[in-house]
Protein backbone atom coordinates (compact mmCIF):
# COMPACT_ATOMS: atom_id res chain seq x y z
CA UNK A 1 0.00 0.00 0.00
CA UNK A 2 1.16 3.72 -0.91
CA UNK A 3 1.42 6.06 1.44
CA UNK A 4 1.80 10.21 1.35
CA UNK A 5 3.68 11.33 4.09
CA UNK A 6 6.66 13.50 5.14
CA UNK A 7 10.03 12.82 5.39
CA UNK A 8 12.60 14.39 7.96
CA UNK A 9 15.47 16.36 6.42
CA UNK A 10 17.54 19.47 7.86
CA UNK A 11 19.69 20.36 10.69
CA UNK A 12 19.42 19.66 14.85
CA UNK A 13 16.40 21.77 15.72
CA UNK A 14 15.76 23.33 12.34
CA UNK A 15 12.95 20.61 10.60
CA UNK A 16 12.54 20.64 6.93
CA UNK A 17 10.61 18.33 5.73
CA UNK A 18 9.88 16.56 2.32
CA UNK A 19 6.39 15.34 0.90
CA UNK A 20 6.96 11.81 -0.37
CA UNK A 21 5.03 9.04 -2.11
CA UNK A 22 6.39 5.80 -0.69
CA UNK A 23 5.73 2.09 0.71
CA UNK A 24 4.03 1.79 3.97
CA UNK A 25 6.35 -0.22 5.03
CA UNK A 26 9.56 2.01 4.36
CA UNK A 27 11.50 3.72 6.97
CA UNK A 28 10.56 7.55 7.22
CA UNK A 29 13.45 9.15 5.55
CA UNK A 30 14.10 5.77 3.59
CA UNK A 31 13.30 4.48 -0.03
CA UNK A 32 10.32 6.63 -1.95
CA UNK A 33 8.89 6.89 -4.99
CA UNK A 34 8.52 10.28 -5.63
CA UNK A 35 8.75 14.15 -4.37
CA UNK A 36 5.66 15.50 -4.38
CA UNK A 37 6.45 18.74 -2.41
CA UNK A 38 8.37 19.96 0.49
CA UNK A 39 7.09 21.50 3.89
CA UNK A 40 9.09 23.90 5.99
CA UNK A 41 8.11 25.21 9.54
CA UNK A 42 10.64 26.99 10.36
CA UNK A 43 10.09 29.73 7.80
CA UNK A 44 7.60 32.73 8.97
CA UNK A 45 5.04 32.46 7.66
CA UNK A 46 5.75 28.06 7.04
CA UNK A 47 6.51 27.34 3.56
CA UNK A 48 4.85 24.68 1.89
CA UNK A 49 4.63 24.04 -1.87
CA UNK A 50 2.81 21.11 -3.23
CA UNK A 51 2.88 19.66 -7.08
CA UNK A 52 -0.81 19.63 -6.86
CA UNK A 53 -1.26 17.67 -10.36
CA UNK A 54 1.36 14.91 -9.38
CA UNK A 55 -0.65 15.28 -5.45
CA UNK A 56 -4.10 13.61 -7.31
CA UNK A 57 -2.59 11.90 -9.80
CA UNK A 58 -1.14 9.69 -6.61
CA UNK A 59 -4.61 10.54 -4.33
CA UNK A 60 -6.70 8.75 -7.53
CA UNK A 61 -3.95 5.49 -7.91
CA UNK A 62 -4.78 4.82 -4.48
CA UNK A 63 -2.11 6.51 -1.57
CA UNK A 64 -3.34 7.25 1.56
CA UNK A 65 -2.08 10.42 3.10
CA UNK A 66 -1.41 10.28 6.74
CA UNK A 67 -3.02 12.75 9.31
CA UNK A 68 -0.44 15.64 8.92
CA UNK A 69 -0.01 15.27 5.44
CA UNK A 70 -4.12 15.57 5.01
CA UNK A 71 -3.99 18.50 6.89
CA UNK A 72 -0.97 19.95 4.74
CA UNK A 73 -3.57 19.38 1.68
CA UNK A 74 -6.29 20.47 3.44
CA UNK A 75 -4.42 24.12 3.94
CA UNK A 76 -5.97 26.89 0.85
CA UNK A 77 -3.62 27.63 -1.85
CA UNK A 78 -0.82 30.59 -1.14
CA UNK A 79 -1.81 33.86 -2.93
CA UNK A 80 1.39 34.84 -4.69
CA UNK A 81 2.83 38.74 -4.12
CA UNK A 82 2.60 40.65 -7.28
CA UNK A 83 6.45 41.58 -7.96
CA UNK A 84 7.29 45.21 -7.49
CA UNK A 85 8.39 47.10 -10.95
Amino acid sequence: MLAIRLSRKGAKKRPFYRIIVTEKENKRDGRFIEIVGYYNPCKEPNQLHLEQERVNYWLKNGAQPTPTVSRLLKRPAPVPTPAKA
